[in-house]
């Protein structure tokens, strides 16, 4: 059994997303945490105690922010988006740049905190994938494990299956959800919920882990 480190502030990035906001509803009911900032680019609704939202307008600039986020103990990055939803520019930009100059930033002020990655399955760190998502992602986990080393975590999820209904933003993606029965059944390798991907990641958040990387099975076995 992992030891708990017991963090007190921790960072959101991409709360209000399908994980993102199910790891805010956890970290704000949970006992163990004090603060939790989330990064947002529009004002929101969240009025617990317990959050503070800094609305950042530049997700590659983290200068004016920093006096705001010091002493941060675990940072989760849910920011992401859906292939073919942007041009292969700014693919790259979100998936890689994004959490790579969040980390710099948050590193440079809190050495000892952690970053979990929320990442996906198949991502290449070899960089030598010829599909864009493999790639990018497994250059973004090369990139901050070079600068936060063993304190940083990647997670990476098969199919996640929306728990909170949502529109879908493809055809694939629909497709998919109609196939979740049939895809549960081939076993933890392939899919998980996104309320027990958010459950998985605040785990790794909140306890000492040797490994870095945790794919789909190892994200669900966490979860008991």
């Amino acid at each position: 059994m992992q030891d708990s480190i017991f963090p007190k502030h921790i960072l959101i990035a991409g709360a209000s997303g399908m994980v993102g906001s199910h790891l805010l509803d956890i970290c704000i009911q949970s006992e163990e945490i004090e603060k939790v900032f989330i990064l947002s680019r529009n004002p929101s609704a969240h009025l617990h105690q317990k959050v503070k939202e800094i609305i950042v307008n530049d997700f590659l600039n983290y200068d004016k922010i920093i006096p705001m986020i010091k002493d941060i103990d675990v940072v989760f990055f849910c920011v992401g988006v859906y292939t073919g939803a942007v041009d292969r520019d700014t693919f790259r930009t979100i998936t890689i740049d994004y959490p790579v100059e969040l980390a710099k930033a948050v590193y440079t002020h809190s050495p000892a905190s952690k970053f979990i990655l929320l990442s996906g399955a198949g991502a290449d760190r070899t960089e030598k994938s010829k599909v864009m998502f493999a790639k990018d992602k497994g250059i973004a986990e090369n990139k901050l494990f070079d600068i936060y080393g063993n304190h940083f975590h990647s997670a990476r999820p098969g199919y996640i299956y929306p728990t909170i209904k949502r529109n879908e933003p493809n055809l694939s993606y629909a497709f998919f959800r109609i196939l979740y029965p049939i895809i549960k059944l081939l076993g933890k390798k392939y899919s998980i919920t996104s309320l027990e991907l958010a459950k998985a990641m605040f785990a790794i958040g909140m306890n000492k882990q040797e490994q870095t990387v945790f794919e789909n099975d190892e994200l669900r076995k966490m979860l008991g």
